[in-house]
C-alpha cells in the first residue's frame, strides 16, 4: 500500500491546486512554500508528507516559492518554509518558518474532523516549556535569511517611518534580505526583544546575528562595514525581499 504524499506542484500540473480550492466541498487545502536552498524545508517537507498521509482525504501542495510567484505574491509568502492552510480563497490557518508543533497543530485543528481523525487533548504547556518554544521559533526566524529584518508592517508598505528607513537602505544597496512583520505577532513582537535583548524596531540581523537597529545601520553603510559584513548571496543586481 503507498502512501500518500504531498503534491509537488509543477508547470504540468498547477491547475489543480486551483481545483481543489474551488471544490464546492470547501475543504481545507494544506499549501507548504519551500524552497531548495533553504535547508530549514527538510525537516518541514517530511512533516508535511507525514501529515498528507495521515489526513489523506485532504489536499497538500508543495510549491516552490521563487517558481511558482504570482501564487506565492497572492499569499504573502516572504520567506520559506511557510505552511498555508486555505479554504477557498481565504486563509485559515499560517505557520512561518521552522514551529513544526504549530503545523501539525494547526493541521489537525483544520483537516481532523473530514478525515474522521479525533484530535487527542494536549495538557498545556509549562511556563518554561512556553518560553523555551518560542525562544526556539524566534531562532528560527532570525536564520531565515542570511539577512534578516524585524520591521512594522512589510518591505512593501512600512507602517513606521524607522522601518521605511531600513527597507529603503537595504534596498538602495540591492542586499537581497528576509523580513518579518512583528505587527502580526504579538509574541514574536514581545518575545524578540528579550531574547535578544534590544528594546526598539526595526531590528537586522546577519548571519542570525543582532546588528542593531535603524541608526547603527546607516551608520554601519556610512563606514562601508555594514556591505563587509554581507554575505556574497544576498547581494544581488536589485534587491529582492524574501519575508513573514
Amino acid at each position: 500500500m503507498s502512501v500518500e504524499k504531498a503534491i509537488q506542484l509543477s508547470k504540468e500540473n498547477e491547475d489543480e491546486l486551483r481545483k481543489a480550492l474551488e471544490e464546492k466541498k470547501g475543504q481545507e487545502v494544506v499549501i507548504y512554500f519551500w524552497a531548495d536552498w533553504a535547508k530549514e524545508c527538510e525537516q518541514v517537507e517530511s512533516v508535511i508528507d507525514d501529515l498528507a498521509a495521515k489526513y489523506s482525504q485532504s489536499k497538500f501542495f508543495k510549491v516552490e516559492a521563487e517558481v511558482f510567484e504570482e501564487i506565492s505574491e497572492a499569499y504573502d509568502i516572504s520567506a520559506v518554509p511557510t505552511v498555508i492552510i486555505a479554504k477557498k480563497s481565504k486563509i485559515v490557518g499560517r505557520v512561518d518558518g521552522v514551529n513544526v508543533a504549530e503545523i501539525v497543530k494547526q493541521v489537525a485543528a483544520a483537516c481532523a474532523a473530514a478525515n474522521g481523525v479525533e484530535i487527542q487533548p494536549g495538557s498545556a504547556a509549562s511556563p518554561a516549556e512556553f518560553k523555551q518554544d518560542l525562544n526556539t521559533r524566534l531562532k528560527g526566524l532570525i536564520e531565515r535569511a542570511p539577512v534578516m529584518v524585524f520591521i512594522k508592517g512589510t518591505a512593501a508598505q512600512p507602517r513606521c517611518g524607522f522601518s521605511k528607513k531600513i527597507v529603503g537602505m537595504l534596498n538602495e544597496h540591492s542586499i537581497k534580505y528576509g523580513y518579518f512583520d512583528i505587527l502580526t505577532d504579538e509574541q514574536v513582537r514581545q518575545g524578540l526583544k528579550e531574547y535578544s535583548d534590544w528594546p526598539t524596531y526595526p531590528q537586522l540581523y546577519i548571519g542570525g546575528e543582532l546588528v542593531g537597529g535603524v541608526d547603527i545601520v546607516a551608520e554601519m553603510i556610512e563606514s562601508g562595514e555594514l556591505m563587509e559584513m554581507i554575505p556574497e548571496e544576498a547581494v544581488a543586481a536589485a534587491a529582492s525581499p524574501v519575508t513573514n
